[in-house]
């Protein structure tokens, strides 16, 4: 479900192509306006993570086939911001809370990172709704004041959302338990 990015053409044509929707475009960190530019911000987004700066995916779904992209930005003290983005026939199908499971479980158990950000703008229901929804999330608009502040240095434009280590890894080790004990006794 997901992979290093590649600067292949096939791939790349069908992320800016899903990427220039007007459900998606609005809501993308790393917007490009022409297929080149496209291929040009991919080349600099491996190059930053060959430098530590961020860590980037191509997201796929069952049958190998891209569609859409999750990243960890501005990486700093094993902390960084998520940014997601999903080709709209891809929206309300599962895939959003499946991938961050899975990116969360690389970059917590196999990665040095230790927070990992969230910042949605206040407009973005969908993306909030979607947040909701996942037990390791926090708000954190008042227990991370200085961050808030960051994203938000001359009027209210994004809420800021958390996800701890510990409490990803304390949710992921309850579902994996339950899925084992359900398991278990089924056999």
């Amino acid at each position: 479900m997901l992979k290093k990015r590649e600067l292949t053409g096939h791939e790349c044509q069908v992320l800016y192509e899903l990427m220039t929707h007007p459900d998606v475009f609005p809501f993308v960190r790393q917007k490009a306006y022409s297929f080149e530019e496209f291929l040009f911000i991919t080349k600099q987004t491996i190059e930053a993570e060959d430098q530590g700066e961020l860590i980037s995916r191509t997201i796929l779904d069952e049958w190998g086939n891209p569609i859409g992209i999750i990243n960890l930005f501005d990486v700093q003290h094993g902390a960084g911001f998520l940014g997601t983005w999903l080709g709209k026939a891809y929206h309300g199908k599962g895939y959003n809370s499946l991938v961050k499971e899975l990116f969360l479980q690389e970059l917590f158990f196999e990665k040095a990172i230790e927070t990992v950000y969230m910042r949605i703008k206040t407009e973005n229901y969908r993306s909030k709704k979607a947040a909701g929804k996942l037990p390791y999330v926090l708000k954190a608009n008042e227990t991370k004041p200085l961050v808030f502040q960051q994203l938000n240095p001359g009027s209210y434009l994004y809420d800021l959302y958390e996800i701890p280590r510990d409490l990803f890894t304390m949710t992921y080790m309850r579902k994996t338990d339950t899925q084992t004990s359900l398991q278990q006794l089924e056999a």
